[in-house]
């Protein structure tokens, strides 16, 4: 069993407690504040510009928030409501009960169910939030259980499960920095067909992985090829003749990574090659496909730990 955060605990996108810094504490180390005392509220929407039937005209908003003073009224919501609390605690009221999510846990609230929502402490709360249709998790749920599936149900309102925290955060991270077509695809689907397999109400039984080693050559070859191209997962399932969810296991088990990871590998091997030929970094950024400049070199520290400019002149 994870152990439980103290509120005054941080949570970073890969899911990691971080105690508060020294000096932060007050009333005899029985209260803490949270770092700049002010409430900070970002919102935005995301659609997939990919046409497979996950993101098809759905939206989904998205909320990054910290609220200390601020309380929800008693309200519902048309989507699911689901976000991770990365600092602090939020105390809301639902299904006639009182729940407390501290930093680390998940909060889900069903669709039409009537919740308020506040700070559970006075240093208040941190969190990132979706409210996605509630399409898009029923077409999640069909594709994990490969037939129709109902629309899912989440009986807890709060869990503790550090492996969907770290997907959850770095989902909604990709969402907000405009990451490559393919991962923000891919993220969307594992992370909530996780979420309906490890805390759905009624729980899917996973079609078996088979030998498909000729379909994820074909969709290898094909990120191998197309690695300056903004590819879609719907794309690369339609090649390699498999369903998104179905193509995201089966390449996870196979090649060990998953697809989006396996593309930034390619463009990163061919960022090496000009990098040494003497191509300007802004450039080699463009022609292998990466957003830009800083994705190039957030790869470059993440992959090897020295920038593009440092590897191209030792």
């Amino acid at each position: 069993m994870n152990a439980v955060l103290s509120s005054c605990e941080r949570i970073d996108i890969e899911g990691e407690a971080h105690s508060p810094r020294l000096g932060s504490q007050t009333d005899g180390g029985t209260n803490c504040k949270m770092e700049k005392q002010r409430e900070q509220v970002k919102f935005w929407r995301w659609r997939s510009s990919s046409n497979h039937e996950l993101s098809q005209e759905h939206d989904v908003e998205l909320l990054r928030a910290r609220y200390i003073t601020h309380s929800f009224g008693r309200h519902t919501h048309d989507t699911f409501a689901i976000g991770v609390i990365q600092q602090g605690a939020e105390e809301f009221d639902y299904r006639g009960e009182t729940h407390v999510a501290i930093a680390g846990t998940i909060a889900m609230i069903n669709p039409g169910e009537v919740h308020t929502g506040h700070a559970a402490t006075d240093v208040g709360w941190t969190y990132r939030m979706l409210y996605p249709d509630v399409r898009l998790l029923q077409q999640a749920a069909s594709q994990l259980a490969d037939h129709d599936a109902s629309i899912p149900y989440f009986p807890n309102p709060v869990v503790q499960d550090e492996y969907l925290t770290g997907l959850m955060l770095r989902l909604h991270v990709a969402l907000e920095e405009q990451a490559p077509q393919l991962e923000q695809d891919s993220r969307f689907l594992w992370t909530f067909s996780q979420l309906v397999w490890r805390h759905g109400g009624d729980r899917p039984t996973l079609k078996a992985i088979g030998n498909e080693s000729r379909a994820i050559q074909i969709a290898r070859e094909y990120l191998e090829t197309h690695y300056t191209e903004n590819v879609s997962l719907e794309t690369l399932a339609a090649i390699a003749h498999l369903s998104p969810f179905h193509l995201l296991r089966t390449f996870r088990k196979q090649v060990g990574l998953p697809p989006h990871e396996y593309l930034n590998q390619v463009r990163f091997r061919q960022a090496k090659k000009l990098l040494v030929q003497g191509q300007p970094i802004r450039e080699v950024a463009h022609v292998t496909g990466f957003a830009d400049q800083s994705h190039l070199t957030r790869q470059f520290k993440r992959m090897i730990g020295v920038t593009p400019g440092q590897y191209r002149s030792p």
